[in-house]
């Protein structure tokens, strides 16, 4: 129960996640009516899913990695140290919304087009964590790399994918989470990007 006491807010979401994912893999209904899906939120209003969706996923593999991403991350994150809970959920919310909002900018003119997951979100919370340890060791292609390195490659990456045609992952979710989280993240924490630069500056200079 410790653990929990330490970070309720990422477990509290984890669960939320469980349960909505859950309930969607077994109710198409439920499915239809919450996922990311551009002509029903621009021609309906249904506004509900720019939110809902990001609880949602494919299927279990989608949710694991989801899970696991927010598990390590969201704790570190929401450390009284770093953001603290209302803090993490700030980030949390924001990369969410801004993961959502890009999306639908550049997806506007698909109404077919349908999305679901978590990862805006984590995108944004992995950037959050870059800010205030950017050389913690991150993976991406199962290639390590200084997180401050891996940050960048994502968001180039993600910013190049998100203009394929035909694609099955949402790169612009993952791109607008990612900067949305690092703006958050320097509102809640206006030392945030002075804690990087003090970080890169004594490595560069080998202290």
């Amino acid at each position: 129960m410790e653990v929990f006491y330490q970070s309720p807010a990422t477990f509290v979401l984890i669960a939320a996640n469980v349960i909505a994912s859950m309930i969607a893999f077994s109710n198409p209904r439920f499915m239809e009516q919450n996922l990311f899906h551009v002509g029903p939120i621009l021609q309906g209003r249904e506004w509900h899913r720019i939110v809902t969706s990001g609880f949602l996923h494919g299927g279990f593999f989608h949710l694991l990695i989801n899970m696991y991403v927010l598990y390590g991350f969201g704790r570190l994150l929401e450390h009284p140290n770093v953001l603290g809970t209302g803090g993490f959920l700030i980030v949390y919310g924001a990369a969410l919304l801004g993961g959502s909002f890009w999306s639908l900018l550049e997806n506007r003119r698909k109404p077919d087009y349908r999305a679901l997951g978590a990862s805006g979100a984590t995108s944004g919370i992995i950037l959050s964590v870059c800010l205030f340890a950017p050389f913690a060791t991150l993976i991406l292609f199962v290639i390590p790399m200084p997180a401050v390195v891996f940050g960048v490659v994502f968001i180039v990456l993600s910013a190049v994918l998100a203009q394929r045609e035909n694609k099955v992952i949402g790169h612009e979710a993952h791109l607008g989470g990612a900067l949305a989280g690092l703006i958050a993240t320097m509102l809640v924490r206006p030392d945030a990007l002075s804690i990087f630069s003090e970080q890169v500056a004594a490595r560069l200079g080998g202290g």
